[in-house]
């Protein structure tokens, strides 16, 4: 039976290393030019293969065949067969322009997908024919022997050799944002990617320097296989395509139905021969299916995406940014996505004196304080004494970003938050290392956990200073400095350090503890050589100094952005690769749960079975140390249990769970290419709050949706009261709107002021509502009834009004309706004109479902006034020019009519208020109760 990748893994790491040479017929003189050759035709270019794209002409074709879309193809069907050529053509061209405008957009946000990518390194060090030579990553090959150096990325699975003070960032990987110590002998800690002499494709070097063989490249790699697994996932439908097909056969239902009703009437109570009945029925079906939906929708989606781009969103799809305002829960990684991933110090313990650290981040922004006054560490000794041994036992620089940059390291986190200590302290750190040269240093190695310079300072003694973990730290101590003297360690010291340390342990906060000894004449190294000063010499007799307490602090938005997330009733599931203890300590500094959350670790997620974990989904939860395939089952059963999941993070380990999610959401700045493929939307500032924005506009998109949805299908029921009363009638009042008419209001004066609605703020406490339920939708019975019982009956009224009232101007009822001619065309025109002003009064009454209009501002909304004025002036040039006269059967109308129509939108405005304002007072009435 074939091993799988991890047993592998481990194989290769347990492996001698000339054995693993030999296994794969190599050696320390690297590959013949030939032979890497021959292995590149073999196993190909270390590249990870994107995911297989659809090509471009499907995606292009899908625009124009969305249920909605096959609709309005149906429609422009049925109005050239009922003889309406000019309808059927004008519904196809917009059907044409909204796609091709969809596609449009799709290809632009994939152009910046794309810009955002960043890869694996370009060049790499590697031994051919016994020489070092610098070649393309992608050359690289199984059995390559190259240099890693701090900095470096790793550009395949290996095994190192010779590590000197090796350290890795397995962060994208894993989600741990310590750096990992890499040695040569076999070493397995906790977790995946846990074998210590190896490397992973994708990881960072932060400090240190190796040699290592290339054991798998490419897809093969752990790296690659995590795409392959992400591949494999297939996206799921979004919420709104799936609400808009509904939406379609509501429309389509109501539409079938109405004709029904009309076709009926027509034969049985007009007495119309079948075929003209039919043609008639089709007219109403056309008539009611709001052919300006479908662009208006992609419009006001296109401008949702554009105002989120501004707000460092990027969608890549359209329909994805509702999806956010539906979100039930948010499954997030930890590092670099709820933290800064900088880690920082923010507590110093000594013997004699406590003291916080202001500021966090890897930039110089706070000052060391005692008891909330800032302190002076030259007024300090104990203090002085830790912070010189920081600076000079420190090989990590830090270059801080300016504005808006982020701030990059060359080393370790863990002493770049050392190196920003110092700085707060306003230490030189050049003077220091000047005044305290460093004559020889013993490298950390996770054996004896702890790193030592050793100095010279200006009397010309040698000084050791050592930093490490604490346990290590104590053995090596006999000695204490407290409040300026040197006294010796006892057990009830060893007793309250060991109790401070675990009290920080416990708040989620790593220790290093700092010591020192000079070798004075008395000292047995005082007249030994360099070679001399060993680890076992020199770390030992060593006086204890005081502890640093640091942490991968919380991003400063987040706490606001949990807040937020928590009254809009989203749920926050942390999902992380790092320790327990950390997890829940910075869950519950941050708000996301309290002190009581349960904590799951990878192992024992495992063990669980779907049902208990979906059980567990439901309550306050913690998933530390998991792997990738974890995550992908945290978010599948999120969805099971009917949950609307947004998924976060930034590491290849995140991509399955990402494209899973009904929403992905990866790291602009510091994600992964695999991250960022398989996410919805990237978030180009790499901030969390900018999610909390997202879900805002997102339920913003969906009320505007339902906003123009109700503004559209108000217009329906005026156009369709004259065929009602020409039909009721039995042909003796003339048609009062035409069928191009109609297709005015339909494709014309309704479209700006919809998109106008598009754009319009969210209301008031849109964020205090819990997510809308799975089951509801677009269309629901309180949009049908404003748009067909009180909007649409009341411009019904009105437009039929004017229609009677120009015939009446013009001698009705003591001469017959006419039929034809300039009073015809007059009449309709007004009955027209009666529908768009009505629209007018639509388009500010839909602004708000139950709040005052006057509270948002009645003329905060520029692009609705615009398209009012737009509609007013198309109506204009309807009446007056002579072409669209004939081709639009209107008329012009005099300045009484027009008086007319300009009174039509108050009254209509005030009454709306009116009944919002009782709504408003019976539900604060109701919630009083």
């Amino acid at each position: 039976m074939q091993k799988n990748k991890s047993t592998l893994i481990d194989d290769y790491a347990k492996a001698d290393p000339t054995q693993l040479m030999n296994k794969f017929q190599t050696g320390n003189e690297g590959l013949s030019h030939a032979e890497a050759a021959r292995r590149l035709e073999k196993y190909g270019e270390n590249t990870i293969r994107q995911a297989k794209r659809r090509s471009e002409l499907l995606i292009f074709l899908e625009n124009f065949t969305s249920l909605m879309a096959i609709l309005l193809w149906v429609s422009g069907i049925i109005a050239i067969f009922a003889g309406m050529l000019e309808l059927g053509i004008a519904i196809w061209a917009v059907n044409v322009i909204n796609g091709c405008f969809s596609y449009w957009q799709q290809h632009a946000a994939q152009k910046a997908t794309d810009s955002l990518k960043k890869m694996l390194p370009s060049y790499v060090k590697v031994r051919r024919d016994g020489k070092f030579q610098q070649i393309k990553v992608e050359q690289l090959v199984p059995g390559d022997i190259f240099d890693i150096q701090a900095g470096d990325s790793i550009p395949a699975d290996a095994r190192v050799f010779n590590p000197s003070n090796l350290q890795v960032d397995e962060s994208s990987l894993t989600g741990e944002s310590v750096p990992v110590e890499k040695v040569a002998p076999y070493q397995h800690g906790d977790g995946e990617f846990a074998q210590q002499n190896i490397v992973f494709a994708g990881t960072i070097c932060t400090s240190g320097t190796a040699s290592a063989m290339a054991l798998a490249t490419g897809m093969v790699t752990e790296f690659g296989r995590i795409a392959t697994l992400t591949e494999s996932q297939k996206k799921t439908m979004y919420p709104l395509e799936r609400e808009l097909n509904h939406l379609t056969r509501q429309l389509t239902v109501i539409a079938i139905m109405i004709g029904i009703a009309f076709f009926l009437l027509a034969i049985f109570f007009v007495k119309y021969p079948v075929t003209k009945s039919f043609i008639f029925a089709l007219g109403m079906i056309v008539a009611f299916i709001p052919e300006g939906l479908l662009p208006t929708v992609t419009l006001s989606l296109a401008q949702g995406t554009q105002r989120m781009a501004k707000k460092h969103a990027l969608l890549k799809n359209l329909s994805s940014v509702e999806t956010l305002g539906q979100t039930t829960v948010i499954c997030s990684d930890k590092t670099g996505t709820l933290t800064q991933n900088q880690m920082t110090i923010n507590h110093l313990w000594l013997p004699g004196k406590q003291y916080e650290v202001t500021g966090t981040g890897y930039v110089t922004n706070g000052k060391i304080q005692a008891n909330g006054q800032d302190v002076d560490p030259a007024n300090e000794p104990d203090l002085n004494k830790l912070l010189i041994n920081a600076t000079i036992n420190n090989d990590t620089e830090v270059t801080e970003g300016k504005a808006d940059e982020k701030s990059k390291i060359l080393g370790t986190p863990t002493e770049a938050g050392l190196v920003i200590l110092t700085r707060k302290a306003g230490i030189d750190a050049k003077a220091q290392k000047t005044q305290f040269p460093r004559l020889k240093e013993l490298p950390f190695d996770s054996g004896r956990k702890l790193m030592s310079v050793i100095t010279k300072n200006s009397q010309g003694q040698l000084v050791i200073n050592t930093k490490g973990a604490l346990g290590s730290e104590l053995t090596i101590c006999d000695r204490i400095l407290e409040n300026g003297q040197v006294r010796p360690l006892t057990d009830d010291d060893r007793t309250k350090i060991m109790q401070v340390n675990e009290d920080y342990s416990k708040q989620g906060l790593r220790t290093l503890a700092f010591s020192y000894r000079i070798v004075d004449g008395e000292d047995p190294l005082a007249d030994q050589s360099m070679a001399d000063c060993t680890i076992e010499t020199a770390e030992k007799h060593m006086i204890f100094v005081g502890l640093a307490m640091m942490s991968d602090p919380p991003r400063p938005e987040i706490f606001e952005a949990v807040k937020n997330c928590r009254r809009a009733n989203i749920r926050i599931i942390m999902v992380t690769g790092d320790s327990p203890v950390t997890a829940k300590s910075i869950a519950t500094r941050i708000g996301i749960t309290s002190d009581k959350v349960r904590v799951i670790s990878g192992d024992e997620l495992d063990k669980m079975s779907d049902q208990q974990l979906q059980e567990a989904v439901k309550h306050e939860v913690i998933f530390a140390r998991v792997a990738p395939e974890h995550k992908f089952r945290i978010v599948s059963m999120c969805q099971k249990n009917g949950e609307v999941v947004a998924s976060t993070g930034d590491g290849v380990n995140d991509a399955p769970a990402l494209k899973r999610a009904d929403i992905g959401i990866a790291m602009g700045v510091t994600g992964t290419d695999v991250a960022k493929d398989a996410a919805d939307m990237i978030l180009t500032d790499d901030n969390f709050a900018s999610i909390v924005s997202a879900i805002e506009e997102g339920r913003t998109v969906y009320s505007n949706l339902q906003k123009f949805l109700l503004y559209i299908l108000t217009s329906n029921v005026p156009e369709a009261a004259p065929s009602v009363i020409f039909l009721l009638t039995r042909g003796l009042v003339p048609l009062p709107l035409t069928v191009m008419q109609i297709l005015t209001v339909d494709l014309g004066t309704d479209l700006l002021p919809a998109l106008g609605l598009g754009t319009e703020k969210a209301e008031p406490g849109i964020m205090d509502l819990p997510p809308r339920p799975l089951n509801s939708h677009l269309l629901n019975r309180s949009i049908i009834w404003k748009a067909f019982g009180w909007y649409g009956m009341i411009a019904s009224i009105i437009s039929t009004c004017a229609y009677f009232f120009v015939n009446h101007v013009n001698g009705w009822p003591n001469v017959p309706l006419a039929p034809s001619g300039q009073i015809y065309a007059e009449a309709t025109t007004i009955t027209l004109g009666a529908i768009v002003f009505s629209q007018i009064a639509s388009a500010m009454n839909c602004r708000t479902q139950i709040s005052s209009v006057f509270s948002i501002g009645l003329f905060s909304n520029h692009r609705i006034l615009m398209g009012i004025g737009v509609e007013i002036g198309l109506i204009a040039l309807l009446m007056y020019v002579p072409f669209l006269q004939g081709v639009f059967n209107t008329g012009p109308l005099n300045v009484a009519e027009w008086i007319f129509l300009f009174c039509i939108p108050v009254p209509l405005f005030l009454i709306e208020e009116f009944r919002k304002l009782i709504v408003r007072k019976i539900k604060a009435r109701h919630q009083q109760t």
